[in-house]
């Protein structure tokens, strides 16, 4: 694979050649020297942990989701604690380390709920806590007439330790007004990241893919990402230790969708294939050289592309996912135990080793 450039970072028009042109299997060999480089133990992680959804009530309504409710519907709900808390001992005891906890944007929950919600868990639990997308902490600084900081700040100050990435999609506006008009804007996600950073709060960032962008919105995504972690990273030079520490991008998921259902797909859409998948890894692993892990997204693109993703440039095989609901709406169903996601990363060439939710070693 050759460079048109004499600078070592990956520009964004170089980004776009590769993902429209370059050839899949020097791809993968670029990105695996790049993952190697930054991640040149013999291992390649996965963790325990449970995606619990507290409540399908979402007023973005976002076409490409599956998984919302109106207020109204006879399926929609509010986890009651009996119910949740019941989740997560089920998820410790079974190993996790930590618990990804996300809801929809549900116009009856204010700030003070969110913060009720994670004291309950911090007084009975010893997990960490890596909850509430930016689209939530938009939505409730709207609702309480306060700065996204000054939400992250009671949020953290009531036991949330950092926030994963949903809600990202595509970080263009134009795409962001066709799937998913009443989420916040790309600016707004970005600012809220960035305020997290500014507070020392890990983060992560995600991408979903091929529905309605184009190939140059897909780059122009990461490069915001990069920017922002660029900014970050010089943060910590004065002492904040906020920052992305892993980049996820997984395929949209049509079944059972507004978005399928409306034309706005066109004539032309197919799903994203696992060569299409594997080459948008191997392109975020060059082009995103400042965030130090790339996780597979299995879920959505079945085990065996998971793990053939290892040598496309992702060190780590993402979450046993003892419970997922968002993608499983779409109809799309994949299970994995942690002895089989370690199966995985031995015939891989790796040995396997259980993380946290900082991509610490937890175990093996």
């Amino acid at each position: 694979m050759t460079r048109s450039s004499q600078t070592d970072r990956l520009s964004p028009a170089e980004a776009l050649r590769l993902l429209e042109e370059g050839d899949l299997l020097e791809l993968a060999e670029a990105a695996d020297r790049a993952c190697r480089r930054l991640h040149p133990e013999p291992y390649r992680t996965y963790a325990i942990d449970r995606n619990i959804n507290f409540t399908n009530v979402c007023a973005c309504r976002c076409l490409f989701c599956a998984f919302w409710r109106s207020p109204d519907d006879p399926e929609a709900y509010v986890l009651d604690d009996g119910t949740l808390s019941a989740k997560i001992a089920e998820a410790v005891e079974l190993g996790a380390t930590h618990i990804l906890m996300q809801g929809g944007i549900h116009p009856g929950l204010g700030l003070a709920y969110y913060e009720d919600l994670l004291r309950r868990i911090r007084r009975r639990f010893s997990v960490s806590l890596h909850c509430f997308s930016p689209p939530e902490v938009c939505a409730l600084a709207r609702r309480e007439g306060v700065a996204v900081r000054g939400v992250l700040e009671r949020l953290r100050a009531a036991g949330l330790d950092s926030l994963p990435g949903g809600g990202a999609e595509i970080l263009v506006d134009r795409v962001r007004r066709i799937i998913s008009p009443r989420k916040c804007s790309a600016r707004e996600w970005l600012d809220c990241m960035r305020a997290a950073h500014a507070l020392g709060m890990p983060t992560t960032a995600t991408m979903v893919f091929g529905h309605v962008e184009r190939k140059a919105e897909r780059i122009e995504h990461l490069r915001r990402v990069r920017d922002l972690q660029d900014e970050s990273l010089a943060g910590k030079c004065h002492g904040r230790a906020g920052g992305f520490t892993a980049f996820i991008a997984w395929p949209f998921q049509a079944p059972n969708t507004a978005l399928a259902r409306s034309g706005a797909l066109g004539d032309d859409w197919r799903p994203v294939t696992g060569a299409e998948y594997l080459r948008m890894i191997a392109v975020a692993r060059l082009f995103l050289d400042n965030i130090p892990n790339l996780q597979v997204s299995w879920v959505t693109m079945g085990p065996k592309i998971g793990q053939a993703a290892l040598a496309f440039g992702a060190n780590d095989l993402g979450s046993t996912m003892i419970e997922e609901n968002v993608v499983a709406a779409a109809g799309c169903v994949h299970r994995a135990s942690p002895e089989s996601l370690a199966r995985l990363i031995r015939a891989a060439g790796f040995q396997p080793r259980r993380r946290d939710c900082y991509y610490g070693i937890a175990g093996v």
